[in-house]
């Protein structure tokens, strides 16, 4: 894969998950964030694969920027749905 196609599904991806996002009424994101966070955890994957498949030193970089923003993604969603469930507990 060329480092303009790897930078091409990096933008489609960004767009598609802005997209979804903004998608949901703000009412239903913390409940749905528990839910999202499988989805995060596939973002992650393709972040890897983008980046197994990067031939110059560019298009690693920016696989390893993808991978550190979904990782961030997903353990930020994992601390938020936390939260979320400790407001719920029964002290």
């Amino acid at each position: 894969m060329s480092s303009l196609a790897l930078v091409i599904i990096f933008i489609i991806a960004t767009l598609a998950g802005y997209k979804v996002i903004k998608e949901v009424p703000s009412l239903l994101h913390t409940p749905l964030m528990s839910g999202m966070n499988a989805l995060s955890g596939v973002t992650v994957l393709g972040a890897l694969v983008a980046a197994a498949y990067a031939l110059t030193s560019g298009s690693k970089l920016v696989g390893l920027v993808a991978i550190v923003l979904a990782t961030i993604n997903l353990v930020g969603g994992f601390l938020v749905t936390d939260r979320m469930l400790k407001m719920f507990k029964v002290h």
